[in-house]
């Protein structure tokens, strides 16, 4: 089965009610396989790359990861730019389609 489109305004709309709700910024959209903890085997799940605010809590990221992908219809993965270490700093940022890009 086939995970339906998601239209990039929707997209961008649900990644702005889940910034408001919670500290966190979204930088981008990732490729598929990127995050550890979503299953690769998940079609339609989607991955992205954030940074963090002041004040984000491990429950505050879980939360943002269920308010999103119950939002979308779909598991989401969320990491952290500043949890990346050694070649990942250069190279997943590399990866990330942005969020906000108009298309």
């Amino acid at each position: 089965m086939n995970a339906p489109v998601i239209h990039r305004d929707i997209l961008k709309l649900h990644v702005a009610a889940v910034e408001a709700m919670r500290p966190l910024r979204f930088l981008g959209l990732l490729p598929r396989g990127t995050v550890g903890h979503v299953d690769v085997k998940d079609e339609s799940a989607l991955e992205f790359l954030a940074d963090k605010s002041e004040g984000l809590s491990l429950m505050d990221l879980c939360g943002a990861e269920m308010e999103l992908g119950r939002s979308l219809g779909r598991n989401v993965g969320i990491i952290l730019r500043s949890g990346l270490r050694d070649a990942e700093i250069e190279t997943i940022p590399a990866l990330a389609e942005p969020t906000r890009a108009v298309r």
